[in-house]
């Protein structure tokens, strides 16, 4: 099965030429000898970025491979200007960071809906020779060309922008949690690696606020180096303002595969240590109240927790006001 989340193109990209200025000289019946009037060309198209917030993957671009804008028309007589070419947008979700191929040099990022980003800028319409007439010069023979295009391979990659990243293991309850607390219904399953593309879910909140939630595919240990699903899914953990850990209550050693997942993270971007951290410990409704009671003498101090089941809806409403409360702290007024 094809998946229809795709968050990595490829694309040929080629901007518009500039159109030549126009050589020519006013000749009409009463002024056989007229001054030079030929027109500057105009400008080439631009190839442009722009963000679509009713968009979140990039599937419509899989098979686009070429985009072309179009060419400047060159000037004409009368000093007439030469139409500009066509610029030529490109698409894309919020998120999305585009890079020059040959040395991923990046060229800008879209994180606002109808943002406009230019990759390509068209040439510049060359001089007619009207303009370079002068007083020492009145009838210059001569009008610049356009000036040339610019062609690129880009690409593009998408980067899933949401308020929580949900970060565990395989198996470790995160798209059962995310269909319980959203609308989303990602696929759940008892088997690891259930998940295979990110989802976003939005969560409603206290006084009809809401914030965004994203299930990013299971870490398994050695993924910051391309183990398991690897490093394909870790970049979208950068966008997440803060990351919500998730560890089962039946796991033999909680702190250990909470440190395990922090190092993978520090591993792939040492930057991720900054976000803030909760710690969800998951499927409490398996584990009685000494294994509860043993899980919390070793959880990181520094670390927020809560103690949740989504299966039978146990700290789902705590698990959201801690969320709340860390998206927005140091905000003045907050009451609920």
């Amino acid at each position: 099965m094809t998946s229809n989340f795709v968050d990595y193109v490829k694309i040929f990209c080629r901007s518009g030429k500039g159109g030549a200025g126009s050589l020519h000289f006013r000749r009409e019946k009463y002024i056989p000898k007229g001054g030079p009037d030929g027109g500057d060309g105009g400008r080439g198209g631009n190839v442009i970025l722009r963000g679509n917030a009713q968009l979140w993957t990039l599937l419509h671009l899989r098979y686009t491979k070429h985009v072309y804008a179009g060419d400047g028309v060159p000037g004409g007589k009368n000093q007439l200007t030469g139409a500009a070419g066509d610029d030529i947008y490109i698409d894309v979700p919020l998120g999305t960071v585009a890079y020059r191929s040959e040395d991923h040099t990046m060229l800008g990022e879209i994180t606002e809906d109808k943002q406009e980003v230019v990759l390509l800028k068209g040439g510049r319409g060359g001089k007619g020779n009207a303009f370079f007439k002068t007083a020492t010069l009145q009838a210059p023979k001569f009008a610049q060309p356009g000036e040339p295009n610019q062609e690129e391979w880009i690409t593009l990659e998408l980067k899933l922008l949401a308020d929580v990243g949900l970060v565990g293991f395989p198996n470790a309850g995160k798209s059962t949690l995310l269909s319980v607390v959203s609308a989303a219904k990602p696929e759940i399953a008892d088997y690891p690696f259930t998940t295979l593309v990110p989802n976003l879910g939005i969560v409603s909140y206290r006084g009809h606020r809401s914030f965004v939630m994203a299930d990013i595919p299971g870490i398994i240990e050695g993924a910051a180096e391309g183990k398991g699903l690897g490093i394909r899914f870790l970049r979208h953990i950068e966008r997440n303002s803060t990351l919500l850990f998730m560890v089962p209550a039946i796991t033999e050693d909680v702190k250990k595969e909470y440190d395990i997942l922090l190092n993978e993270l520090k591993k792939y971007n040492p930057e991720l240590m900054d976000k803030d951290r909760i710690l969800a410990i998951t499927k409490c409704d398996l584990a009685d109240e000494d294994t509860i009671k043993e899980i919390k003498k070793h959880l990181p101090k520094k670390v927020p927790h809560v103690f949740i089941s989504s299966v039978v809806q146990q700290g789902i409403d705590e698990l959201k006001d801690l969320i709340w409360l860390t998206l927005n702290k140091g905000d003045e007024g907050e009451d609920w």
